[in-house]
């Protein structure tokens, strides 16, 4: 939302376009692993981008380790001719100019979690099961990619979520050891993922009902007594958040969703609140049980009592090519993916005379009876 000579306005979301301030040269590829259907694609994207674009072209350093691709006589040419990375010992900031994602919604997800900070535009084609996040189809990739580098595509900025875990003794001047040896632990910095579809607190293997506290901007809002809770974006409101009676919420749409997970109330509704908030989860202190945390299906781990974790929107979007734009390419993804509203249409009535004879007050069994008559 913007203000324009005194009148607020709301930015029109076909307004996102991608811009490209200098030609892009370097380009990671990700592709879904241990898919053989996957494969051949792969090898002729690679090939394409490396011999007719004239691109650097960054893979994981354990997809050239997969059987499957050391078999392949034409991907053996172009091996030494790849750059590599791996995940989590080195560091791709400010070395990708794009990226393209092979495979389903799943290889979007790790090119969030690759990118921390500041995230490549990404093209992502459907190679997968589901392909709600993967608008592009292979068959015609070199049209689709040229349009890409030549700048033709709309951009959807999907939001993240910063999260934080603050453990109870982070910060705090907490001895250890014994005599002499007790020395102040140095203060741990807060342990931060940022999230594009959801962050969910469980009770995990407990037998127990989660007991979790909510708090919105420091206060508090309610108690959360059932299986736990979903944390998700607008992107995420399709994912895990659906399947628990959450609404669908277009990506454009700045908001956090706060989705239940089987609460033991028949009135605990999900609930949308603004993109700026930060939300606290913590473990009631009367809670039976302790809860678990993880980060869009990844890092799980548990939160103690006097744990909590704060949750705000990221200033670092992922920024998705569209296919077509960002109404369109949403739509047809819950028309496709998710068969929304899928039913059969109701008949028309066969005679227009039907329709002439009637009144606004007859009913349709006096209908019937002068259908009757006239038979």
């Amino acid at each position: 939302m913007m203000v324009c000579g005194g009148v607020w306005t709301i930015q029109d979301p076909a307004s996102q376009r991608l811009t490209w301030y200098k030609p892009p040269l370097t380009v990671l590829v990700i592709k879904k692993v241990r898919d053989a259907a996957v494969l051949q694609p792969f090898v002729q994207l690679v090939t394409w981008l490396i011999e007719e674009k004239r691109m650097v072209v960054f893979v994981e350093q354990a997809v050239l380790e997969e059987a499957s691709l050391q078999a392949s006589a034409d991907f053996c040419t172009l091996r030494d001719r790849l750059m590599t990375f791996r995940d989590g010992k080195d560091d791709l900031t400010d070395k990708i100019d794009f990226i393209i994602c092979l495979g389903g919604d799943g290889t979007l997800l790790y090119a969030s979690q690759l990118f921390q900070q500041s995230v490549p535009p990404v093209m992502a084609f459907h190679l997968g099961s589901l392909g709600f996040l993967t608008p592009f189809e292979f068959d015609n990739f070199q049209e689709q990619v040229t349009n890409v580098l030549e700048g033709h595509a709309a951009l959807t900025l999907r939001s993240r979520l910063r999260c934080m875990i603050m453990r109870k003794n982070d910060g705090n001047n907490v001895s250890v050891g014994v005599g002499k040896a007790a020395l102040n632990s140095p203060i741990k910095p807060p342990s931060t993922f940022l999230v594009l579809n959801e962050v969910v607190i469980d009770r995990g293997p407990s037998p127990y009902l989660s007991n979790i506290d909510l708090f919105l901007d420091g206060k508090h809002i309610t108690s959360v007594q059932g299986d736990g809770l979903i944390v998700s974006t607008p992107t995420g409101s399709t994912a895990y958040a659906v399947a628990a009676g959450a609404s669908m919420i277009h990506p454009n749409v700045p908001a956090i969703m706060v989705t239940p997970i089987c609460p033991h109330s028949l009135s605990f509704r999900p609930i949308v609140v603004p993109a700026g908030v930060e939300l606290k989860i913590s473990v009631s202190p009367d809670s039976r049980n302790t809860s678990w945390v993880s980060f869009d299906g990844r890092n799980r781990q548990e939160l103690f009592h006097g744990d909590s974790l704060r949750v705000t929107t990221s200033v670092y979007p992922v920024p998705s090519i569209c296919a077509q734009d960002q109404i369109s390419d949403w739509f047809d993804s819950l028309a496709e993916c998710l068969h929304w509203n899928v039913r059969k249409r109701q008949k028309h009535l066969d005679e227009l005379s039907d329709l002439t004879h009637s009144g606004s007050n007859d009913t349709l069994d006096s209908l019937d009876h002068a259908d009757q008559l006239d038979s």
